[in-house]
């Protein structure tokens, strides 16, 4: 959808402009779309985007974020950061209980960031940083730095630091508990059940530790596989919200001409979602540079952005979205050049083997990308097979590095030391994982630009360091960079205070009330 477009329906909702304050409404259920279904609700251990989405309500961080990114308080209801910016001392929220009545104390914070350490690629980055954690008592965590670390309080939201129950998972096997199919957090809303395939159903936390949140009492996300289902689910009334993502993009200008419909592209300025293709650089074709700077030649990308993505997104020019800190588009360029990617194909003696293509499972829009993806490489010579899989068929064939070439797209989260860094730099190549460096690119100078980037003061150092490593990498293309995404969310104009923070719909529940 062009900008004008959408800002048009931003206004005609009322959503750019400053609403009249209403008090909120107790009471009601709201039913929402989630696509596709996430392969597990255990927030320490899946960061699928479905995931994050459901169980964002389910858990919490220490904070939140505005859209602006300010921290904001969460189970953290104040901190301070020492005068030589080492130190950070959070005192937590006194009162806060787990769905199972239990109290949340400084234990649970120390717990989960060792597992969390273990199990998720993005959180083990950003603690790295850490050189050790104290717990003076039950209601004080004071992290000490190795040194100052500029972005470490963007660190904290939930689904880049969830907080687990410690009872629970102590002395457990993670990966096997099952609470992990039920799980436990001290968000607003409750686990109450999941009827796979068809929808999964959280309640209100009746001891929620924001007093009189959440308005609502119930949520129930929706599993609808169809797309063209999903659409008309809206239209009938079956469901009130459309999260960004949810349904094919041909059908966003459509859904939102509707009556009583509202839109917003809020809700996304901690994540700039950016899509790209995995290549695996360790064998095959794809370890040589040539057969990779081939495919980005290759790809079409103008005709991914406006026919397959409806104009709903931006082409990319590397490994950061433009609308982080320390972008610049002052790098290599790939234009759509097929006459570039056979010679560059044929100086590699690339020989037609067989190169296996790993769709996205997430609907149609990601399907027809695979198929002009597919049709692209094999115009320039390349013998494509295309591998077809479920979400979790597909984590696990990436974690294994069971593949060639994979589709995917990844969060930012606002600075390069804290969403990009962590694909590119070697020490987080682990297999079993998913979001990491999982096509095993290994470059010294990368490693200490990212480095050196995440600690350098002044803002001019971290800009020159995150700017040479960008040009690097767009020269190497460990990854074939594709658009940076645009999610419209749309939904019932009764729904109201949905999108209050920078992850939108993924915390957003305690805040929402329905105009009933």
């Amino acid at each position: 959808m062009p900008k004008r477009v959408l800002l048009g329906l931003l206004l005609a909702c009322g959503l750019a402009a400053p609403a009249l304050a209403q008090e909120p409404k107790t009471g009601g259920v709201i039913n929402a779309v989630i696509q596709p279904e996430p392969p597990g609700l255990m927030l320490a251990q899946v960061q699928n985007g479905p995931t994050q989405m459901v169980s964002g309500n389910i858990f919490e961080g220490l904070l939140r974020y505005s859209p602006k990114l300010e921290p904001l308080p969460e189970l953290a209801e104040s901190w301070s950061v020492s005068e030589d910016a080492k130190t950070y001392t959070f005192k937590l929220k006194k009162g806060v209980t787990w769905h199972d009545g239990k109290p949340f104390t400084a234990a649970d914070v120390l717990f989960s960031m060792e597992m969390l350490k273990q199990t998720h690629a993005r959180a083990r980055t950003n603690l790295a940083q850490v050189d050790k954690i104290e717990t003076p008592d039950d209601y004080t965590v004071v992290f000490t730095l190795k040194q100052p670390f500029g972005p470490f309080l963007g660190i904290f939201e939930v689904g880049s630091m969830p907080i687990v129950p410690k009872h629970l998972y102590e002395g457990t096997d993670w990966k096997t508990n099952p609470y992990n199919n039920a799980p436990v957090g001290t968000g607003p809303f409750m686990f109450k059940e999941w009827q796979k395939g068809s929808f999964i159903r959280l309640v209100k936390n009746p001891n929620y530790h924001e007093k009189g949140k959440p308005y609502l009492d119930e949520i129930y996300w929706q599993i609808i596989p169809d797309a063209a289902a999903r659409s008309v689910a809206y239209e009938t009334g079956k469901v009130d919200v459309l999260p960004g993502g949810s349904v094919e993009n041909f059908d966003v200008p459509r859904l939102s001409k509707l009556k009583d419909t509202c839109v917003t592209g809020a809700g996304w300025e901690f994540f700039s979602p950016l899509a790209w293709l995995w290549l695996n650089n360790r064998q095959g074709p794809l370890a040589d540079k040539r057969v990779r700077q081939a495919v980005m030649y290759a790809i079409d990308r103008d005709f991914a952005k406006d026919v397959i993505w409806n104009g709903l997104g931006k082409v990319a020019t590397g490994p950061s979205a433009s609308t982080i800190k320390y972008y610049t588009d002052d790098v290599k360029k790939y234009p759509y050049d097929p006459a570039k990617a056979k010679a560059l194909l044929k100086e590699a003696g690339y020989k037609g083997e067989k190169i296996r293509l790993l769709p996205l499972a997430y609907g149609e829009t990601w399907q027809r990308w695979g198929e002009a993806v597919k049709q692209n490489l094999m115009d320039v010579g390349m013998n494509i097979e295309t591998i077809a899989t479920d979400v979790a068929g597909g984590n696990q064939k990436i974690g294994d590095w069971d593949y060639d070439i994979a589709f995917t797209y990844l969060y930012q989260y606002g600075d390069p030391a804290l969403g990009v860094g962590r694909n590119y730099i070697s020490s987080n190549i682990a297999k079993g994982q998913v979001f990491n460096n999982v096509e095993g690119y290994s470059n010294p100078e990368i490693d200490k630009l990212f480095a050196d980037g995440a600690v350098a003061t002044p803002d001019s150092k971290r800009k020159e360091l995150y700017e040479k490593a960008q040009k690097i990498l767009v020269e190497d293309v460990p990854v074939a960079w594709m658009l940076e995404l645009q999610f419209p969310t749309i939904m019932r104009c009764k729904v109201k205070n949905l999108i209050t923070t920078g992850i939108g719909v993924n915390d957003g529940f305690k805040d929402a009330w329905l105009d009933k």
